[in-house]
């Protein structure tokens, strides 16, 4: 496999509206920001010339919510357009979505569900893939989802499908570490594992997050600090991976821009600290060893 010089972006936050104002009066700023992609698509107002005015200072990526990568409806052809068309105007330094589906005939849930992980699946999301990639110009990467059930009839690990996915559609992923902590609580599987299964060489940058403990599940809220057991794991990933751009993701019960921008100067912290530590890096999987996994 080819080695991919994905953006050096360093340490960044989620780009909130209610943090426009300490964003644009040159408070100090993240190395980087990731703006929600569906909240500029269709406006041509205040968000988005705020979005122009934080890209011409500070590295960007755009993350999505409304691709549907892995729904069996065609591809939107119209949200396609305007992502391409926000694409070219913005530049980002990368787009972003994730593993999932959301919604049916044309009709959104709103929420990202969950797929089937079997060969069927694998196809049919490795050519929408292409057919994004193509139509945008440019590799995407995709995000592994926050689990609450897993489908019966899955035949592929998700870490085995994510890696075969990125291989074979020649994208990139967005590994949110969060999520792998949460799902591997839910659904009962070992989150060490499920990171030894990535290919290191496509994983474009990380997320972090808090969730939330209902007692007999976790629920990715974006809502509170990360967690200590994420950041153990976030470490792991370090030392397994090597250093990568990390976001900090915080939707819901919103700090100060300033607290939020303390939570992504200490993931730079952690990333030195597992860099500097000694541990024992993992060879890269084929696939067809990480399908049987």
């Amino acid at each position: 496999m080819t080695a991919i010089d994905w953006p050096r972006l360093g340490f960044g936050v989620g780009l909130r509206a209610e943090h426009y104002r300490e964003v644009l009066d040159d408070a100090p700023r993240p190395d980087w920001f990731e703006a929600l992609t569906d909240n500029y698509l269709d406006t041509a107002g205040r968000p988005l010339h705020i979005l122009e005015q934080v890209r011409r200072d500070t590295p960007l990526v755009l993350h999505g919510v409304g691709l549907s990568i892995g729904s069996a409806d065609r591809l939107d052809a119209r949200y396609l357009a305007a992502l391409r068309g926000l694409a070219d105007r913005i530049e980002p330094a990368l787009i972003t979505d994730h593993l999932c589906w959301v919604g049916v005939d044309g009709r959104s849930l709103f929420d990202l569900l969950p797929l089937p992980y079997t060969e069927e699946t694998l196809r049919h999301v490795v050519t929408r893939v292409r057919q994004v990639q193509d139509g945008l110009g440019r590799r995407i990467a995709l995000e592994n989802p926050s689990t609450y059930v897993a489908f019966r009839h899955s035949t592929i690990g998700e870490a085995a499908f994510l890696a075969a996915v990125a291989e074979e559609a020649d994208c990139g992923l967005l590994l949110d570490v969060n999520n792998v902590h949460v799902s591997a609580r839910n659904l009962g599987f070992d989150a060490h594992a499920y990171i030894d299964q990535l290919p290191a060489a496509r994983i474009a940058y990380l997320h972090l997050a808090g969730f939330s403990d209902r007692g007999s599940y976790l629920f990715d809220t974006h809502d509170a600090p990360v967690h200590d057991d994420v950041w153990a794991l976030y470490r792991r990933v370090v030392a397994r991976c090597g250093a990568r751009p990390t976001l900090v993701e915080w939707d819901a019960n919103l700090p100060s821009f300033a607290r939020l921008c303390a939570e992504a100067a200490r993931a730079r912290l952690e990333s030195a600290a597992a860099l500097a530590a000694p541990e024992i890096r993992h060879a890269e999987h084929p696939r067809r060893r990480a399908l049987a996994a």
